[in-house]
């Protein structure tokens, strides 16, 4: 991977895109369906992994957008 993984994240009442180690948002919106298509956006432009939470807080999937390494060469 070469760029910073993206998370979708809850924000209170609204959803949110926060790249990995920052603490503030990328952006905020009123729907879960808003931020993870700004998320991917993102994440395939910065080749990086996008991570969604559900409401309950847990994180429920994953997509890569970068150079997985699945399966390993060998």
């Amino acid at each position: 991977m070469s760029g910073k993984n993206q998370y979708v994240v809850r924000d209170g009442d609204r959803w949110g895109v926060r790249g990995e180690g920052n603490s503030r948002l990328t952006k905020s919106f009123d729907t879960q369906k808003e931020a993870i298509a700004a998320g991917r956006d993102i994440a395939k432009n910065q080749q990086a992994e996008l991570r969604i939470q559900g409401s309950d807080a847990k994180f429920r999937e994953a997509w890569s957008y970068g150079n997985d390494p699945y399966p390993p060469k060998g």
